[in-house]
């Protein structure tokens, strides 16, 4: 699946939801998330309008290795 472009942090935060991430902290411009499914996880998420694909690539390659998932995997999972 094809990296998305235009995902802003909040949509980004909002789907991870669905994988148990809740917000544990905000500060500025940078969203902090928790999970305690397969162990506790934590990840950072920048508050911006876009996440550069680079970050974003990086946050997911994160995630997806937390879950034991391939990327397309995840996306597939995220953006369903």
């Amino acid at each position: 699946m094809k990296m998305p472009r235009d995902l802003s942090g909040a949509d980004l935060a909002k789907a991870l939801k669905s994988l148990g991430y809740v917000i544990t902290r905000q500060k500025s411009s940078h969203i902090r998330m928790t999970t305690q499914q397969n162990g506790e996880h934590h990840i950072t998420i920048p508050d911006h309008d876009f996440i550069k694909v680079g970050t974003l690539a990086e946050i997911l390659k994160d995630v997806a290795f937390h879950f034991d998932l391939t990327r397309d995997e995840l996306l597939n999972l995220l953006m369903s």
